[in-house]
């Protein structure tokens, strides 16, 4: 087969067949497709579509790019995925709780991307965490934890390993099939019992109308459940950030927040309801909000911040950063107060506006080689609905240097609407899916 050739194939709108993006996904893999040839399927992929069938093919072709995980413990295996949001810091919180709840949590993340934030940097603003585990010690902190958050390794589909990087620096992140099957090849691989995903809607979300949310959330439940994981999808509410925060070590700090008792709000909330449906659905509790309940439980009793302090110990994290978190994160040299220009209510934020604010601070990515700065990012963030008087603070701005606060200032007050009315509020969760 030519990696030219079926570039071509898709740029005349053609599916190729399963045996042709399985050898695509090979080449990816070894080598035998250069960058160049990536970068144009990508383009292809995202300037048409694989079709259902196409999808899943490319899905499970970079599943098994690499080796699938096998378990041997007591419990379910489970996992959750966000296709991406900003302030969305729920891993950090779920992954812990679910594991005092009698689920292992193998999950495998990824890095920022667009203007989205990544769950692996946002561990690694953590002095001494170390994302990059080899297997064999990826099964121990699972079997003595209950849960680990890690990236991919080698040996874990490679193939979306590198397409991942590709898509982030050649503006092919929002594709229906890359998409899917980026999350699900990695998901896969895991081995699962029960996945859910976190389908993002709105203003900070890669998927801004219902219709392009539940395209998405149907493909990702009919894929996965195909190849024999149970899976659910929420679509929830991305019109405004769910943490007050974003940048690394700040949502760090909101999670610490909720683990500790400090904070609940919008975060609790959403993991909380993720986590009803996958303990549902693995079996460990008679229906939804039995597992609702036990996650909040998990979290307000200390138990999920107990496995969370244990989980950054193992993964070369502080081992008292759970009891003294604060000492531990870096902090930005510059902070500066975004002043409202009048009164009024927050009628809407422009959530990807907000990401790129941070992105430009030097929270993420412009290009794949690109060192992030975990201090910088956005604090103290308004909601949607609340009023504010001429000079109260929209915003906290945590920069290196003083002209890139000036700017992030700029462009959160561009990102943020006042209005005399205040508006409808959004449901946090839209729909369910699976």
């Amino acid at each position: 087969m030519d990696a030219r050739a079926i570039i071509a194939k898709l740029r005349r709108r053609e599916a190729p067949d399963a045996a042709e993006i399985a050898w695509f996904a090979e080449g990816l893999a070894d080598g035998t497709v250069s960058d160049a040839q990536a970068g144009a399927f990508a383009m292809a992929v995202c300037m048409g579509e694989l079709g259902e069938a196409g999808r899943t093919a490319l899905t499970l072709a970079m599943r098994d790019s690499g080796q699938v995980l096998r378990w041997d413990l007591p419990g379910p295996v489970v996992d959750k995925h966000s296709t991406g949001g900003v302030g969305d810091c729920v891993s950090l919180v779920l992954a812990p709780a679910l594991a005092a709840c009698g689920a292992y949590v193998p999950m495998i993340s990824g890095r920022g991307l667009g203007h989205t934030g990544g769950t692996l940097d946002k561990l690694e603003a953590i002095p001494g965490v170390a994302t990059s585990v080899p297997l064999d010690r990826l099964h121990r902190i699972v079997a003595d934890v209950g849960c680990a958050i890690v990236g991919a390794t080698a040996e874990v589909a490679p193939a979306d390993r590198r397409l991942y990087a590709i898509r982030d620096v050649t503006a092919t992140v929002e594709s229906l099939d890359l998409i899917t099957a980026s999350i699900l090849s990695k998901k896969l691989a895991a081995n699962l019992d029960a996945l859910v995903l976190d389908v993002k809607l709105g203003s900070g979300a890669f998927m801004k109308s219902p219709d392009a949310a539940r395209a998405l959330a149907e493909a990702l439940t009919k894929t996965a459940n195909a190849a024999g994981c149970r899976t659910t999808a929420l679509i929830t509410d991305m019109d405004q950030p769910l943490a007050p925060a974003l940048g690394n070590a700040l949502e760090v700090a909101e999670v610490m927040r909720v683990l500790t008792g400090q904070a609940e709000g919008p975060l609790l909330h959403l993991t909380a309801a993720l986590g009803g449906v996958v303990l549902a659905d693995a079996g460990l509790v008679d229906d939804v909000q039995d597992g609702a309940d036990r996650v909040v439980a998990a979290v307000r009793d200390g138990r999920a911040a107990e496995r969370f302090g244990r989980m950054i110990a193992e993964q070369g994290g502080p081992l008292s950063f759970t009891a003294d978190w604060a000492r531990f994160l870096p902090e930005a040299t510059v902070i500066h107060e975004v002043a409202a220009p009048r009164d009024g209510h927050v009628a809407a934020i422009d959530g990807e506006a907000l990401g790129l604010a941070v992105v430009a601070l030097g929270g993420g990515r412009l290009v794949e080689s690109d060192v992030i700065d975990p201090a910088v990012g956005l604090s103290g963030l308004v909601r949607l609905g609340q009023t504010v008087r001429r000079g109260q603070p929209l915003a906290l701005v945590h920069a290196g240097r003083e002209d890139a606060a000036q700017a992030a200032r700029a462009a959160v007050l561009a990102a943020i609407t006042l209005s005399p009315q205040p508006p409808a509020l959004p449901d946090l969760i839209h729909e369910r899916i699976g």
